[in-house]
């Protein structure tokens, strides 16, 4: 018998109970799977921040932590986890993120706010280009700005991806380094911040950054609220540097009812719903990283605790 614990919100419980019992019969596994197990007898902790817990010492028995978020960086540094942790990929996570860095993305490129706003009755017949003279650069090649990136590469936008490391991913022009950064970031049309939160990337979009990229320059941010220099992307926007930013993340949220991103003319806000972990999806998963625990194979999706992510 293997022993679950379910530690998040109460409210995800209901939403991931009845999935993650359907799922572990099918993967071999006959488990206990609940929300309250003696710590020592814990195999295993199915884990979101939400949930309260701070402290991994007790489970002394546990085999893996098993996030139900992409992102880590609430529990990463956490000096009592010991355990292995493997962050949450799926392919509704996956899809949920292409589907709104897509749209958003298409939005800007074709200039769908002004007919959607009205044009006041007048025949403006402004022509956007293709895609393929506006170039994109997504800063953040994991599971995530991978797929982002060969979704808009495949509608014909010449894409750029830059990550901390080297990488080759079919489809996209790859650059990394600090020196990547810059050259990423010159003279794009459109830039995406799917980039894990590090002492190295926050704050990454600044007055430097920004003045990098093309006059008019679109920003889309689905990663995290601190990539960005909230005055610097507010004095870009009020130059017109920036022409558009779309953000459905921020330093607090929910977004405080004062903020000026609410009322600036050139934001648009989404309330942290660009993608959400769908709970049919993850508890594959999640069930997955169990089997694989149990059988003695790797798991998936480990977190690099020196990089962060």
């Amino acid at each position: 018998m293997v022993n679950i614990l379910f530690s998040a919100s109460p409210d995800m419980w209901p939403a991931y109970e009845g999935h993650l019992r359907a799922a572990l019969p099918k993967a071999g596994i006959k488990a206990n799977l609940s929300t309250d197990i003696p710590a020592d007898q814990v195999d295993y902790i199915v884990y979101a921040p939400s949930g309260g817990l701070r402290d991994f010492t007790p489970f002394t028995r546990a085999k893996a932590v098993l996030s139900l978020w992409a992102g880590v960086e609430s529990i990463v540094t956490n000096d009592t986890l010991t355990q292995p942790l493997a962050r949450m990929v799926d392919h509704g996570l996956t899809q949920g993120m292409v589907e709104w860095v897509t749209g958003h993305v298409l939005r800007h490129h074709l200039g769908m706010d002004a007919h959607i706003r009205g044009l006041n009755g007048e025949w403006r017949q402004d022509v956007p280009p293709l895609a393929s003279d506006r170039p994109v650069t997504i800063l953040g090649t994991g599971a995530l700005g991978a797929a982002c990136g060969q979704a808009l590469a495949g509608l014909g936008f010449p894409v750029t991806g830059w990550s901390r490391s080297a990488k080759d991913i079919k489809g996209l022009r790859c650059l990394s380094g600090a020196d990547g950064l810059a050259q990423a970031l010159t003279d794009a049309q459109v830039v995406v911040l799917l980039l894990p939160l590090t002492a190295e990337t926050e704050n990454v979009i600044n007055a430097e950054t920004l003045s990098l990229m093309a006059k008019g320059a679109f920003l889309l941010n689905p990663g995290r609220g601190p990539l960005i220099d909230d005055d610097a992307l507010t004095a870009a926007l009020d130059s017109g540097q920036i022409a558009h930013a779309t953000l459905d993340v921020f330093r607090t949220e929910p977004l405080p009812k004062d903020h000026p991103f609410w009322q600036h003319p050139s934001v648009t806000v989404t309330p942290h719903i660009a993608s959400e972990t769908r709970p049919a999806t993850a508890a594959l998963t999640i069930v997955e990283n169990i089997r694989r625990g149990e059988a003695g194979e790797g798991f998936l999706y480990l977190v690099d605790r020196a990089s962060g992510y």
